[in-house]
């Protein structure tokens, strides 16, 4: 599995390339600047990109913006953003096509390798990895139409530890509840949510998604 990894702390970057090394990962680039991210994003192939939002030369937004970028012209590019930074709108236009392999975890909150490392390949295979914090953030306004109007608070419990990453099973162990149970849960969201099986679509990663970006404030 081809990364490229964009980070400006040189500790930072290495400490990371040689985590998803040890792992199993291929390092196709690791960058440290804005147009060296552009760069590597249009030039190697690669199964996810690992960036931070703050980047060189300015320090603002440069990480993120060359991401989604790259999304644009590659749609359904893998991104996990790695980030001290909550950055909402473009949180939300990262997830607006709806097409999944999107992630967004906060460096300090981040507690252990294989849960970093789980992340990464989640997202690489076309799921989710949100952190909490991020989540609750997008969710600070909800649209008058809030798609999850329907929804019990239990289902929305279960929703929201999806988005997290959660499988039934863990999700099962932190509701104190059966692994039955929260398929029943899950089944009730898709049905409510009208997310419907398909070969093409992954019916957890639709109903995440619809979660995530019914956050818009009116």
């Amino acid at each position: 599995m081809r990364v490229v990894l964009a980070e400006d702390l040189f500790l930072l970057r290495e400490g990371l390339c040689t985590l998803l090394t040890a792992h199993g990962f291929t390092i196709a680039a690791a960058v440290a600047s804005g147009p060296e991210l552009r760069r590597a994003l249009a030039e190697e192939e690669l199964d996810v990109a690992v960036v931070d939002v703050r980047l060189p030369p300015t320090f603002t937004d440069e990480g993120l913006q060359a991401a989604l970028e790259a999304r644009r012209s590659r749609p359904g590019l893998p991104v996990l953003v790695l980030s001290q930074h909550v950055e909402q709108l473009y949180a939300r236009e990262l997830l607006a096509d709806g097409s999944g392999g999107v992630g967004y975890l906060l460096k300090d909150r981040v507690l252990g390798a294989a849960e970093f490392v789980e992340a990464v390949r989640r997202v690489a295979d076309g799921g989710t990895a949100m952190d909490p914090e991020v989540v609750a953030k997008l969710l600070g306004g909800r649209r008058r139409d809030d798609p999850l109007a329907a929804l019990t608070p239990r289902e929305r419990e279960v929703l929201a530890l999806m988005a997290e990453g959660y499988s039934n099973t863990a999700i099962a162990t932190r509701l104190f509840v059966s692994e039955s149970a929260v398929g029943k849960h899950s089944a009730n969201i898709f049905g409510k949510l009208g997310i419907t099986a398909s070969e093409e679509t992954n019916r957890r990663v639709q109903a995440v998604l619809t979660y995530l970006n019914g956050s818009a404030t009116p």
